[in-house]
């Protein structure tokens, strides 16, 4: 028998869960873990009626699937990753020159707020929900006229693979009652197409904080903040969902 003849055999014996994890295996692996009949299968026996028409609702059984069965976990296993497995690339750049260039290890990111900040910083700070805060020193500038990009890379020391966070993208929007430049980059790419909470179009935000008393021509920044919004909310979703990038 052939390896695709073989595959084409075991997988419909299996569980979602433990066909989810073949999907990890190789690009081949993967592609015949998403055959539309076996993602059908695993519908059927929890939403019977979406397959009674000839067609999915979504695109493929495989999407609705993924989009929709993730809230059945309730916990994760502990990640695979820390953060001292990890280092970061970020590039900020104000019209073309060099803001801010460096390489932060993932131990440098903490949560903790300096002594100066007002309430409403603090408070965003301190919101439950996790993020990436690097502490900038010495602290820079930015003006509401600059055009200001940003790219972030992140690579395993284990495997001295990288994968992209956010590249070359600019920051949209000034929250001027929030201390925030908020910034975004088109949706990740996951080697791993199904997992344990992470839904479709997950995307990672990055934020410039700056002091509550800059005035409006000119921002005083003092940390840079990265987090995946409801995507993942704690440190241990965090680095499931760094292990799971396309790492090359």
């Amino acid at each position: 028998m052939t390896c695709e003849e073989i595959l084409e055999a075991v997988f419909p014996l299996l569980e979602y869960t433990e066909l989810a994890n073949c999907m990890l295996v190789c690009k081949q692996w993967r592609d015949a873990a998403q055959d539309d009949h076996l993602w059908k299968s695993f519908c059927s026996k929890i939403w019977p009626s979406i397959c009674k028409q000839q067609s999915p609702p979504t695109s493929t059984y495989y999407l609705f699937f993924r989009t929709y069965y993730k809230k059945q976990y309730e916990t994760l296993p502990p990640p695979k990753l820390t953060f001292n497995d990890l280092e970061f690339y970020i590039d900020i750049l104000v019209d073309g020159k060099i803001l801010f260039s460096d390489v932060v290890p993932g131990p440098d990111f903490q949560k903790i707020p300096p002594p100066e900040i007002g309430d409403v910083l603090r408070s965003h700070i301190e919101h439950p929900k996790y993020k990436l805060i690097l502490p900038v020193e010495p602290r820079f500038t930015i003006h509401l006229c600059d055009t200001v990009s940003f790219s972030v890379f992140v690579e395993r020391k284990d495997t001295k693979k990288v994968a992209c966070l956010l590249n070359k993208s600019i920051f949209h929007n000034v929250y001027r009652t929030s201390y925030r430049a908020l910034g975004f980059d088109e949706y990740l790419d996951f080697f791993s197409p199904l997992n344990l909470f992470v839904n479709l179009g997950v995307r990672a935000w990055i934020s410039l904080l700056f002091m509550d008393y800059s005035n409006e021509a000119a921002n005083d920044i003092f940390a840079i903040e990265m987090d995946f919004s409801y995507a993942a909310k704690s440190e241990d979703e965090v680095l499931w969902l760094l292990d799971m990038l396309d790492w090359k």
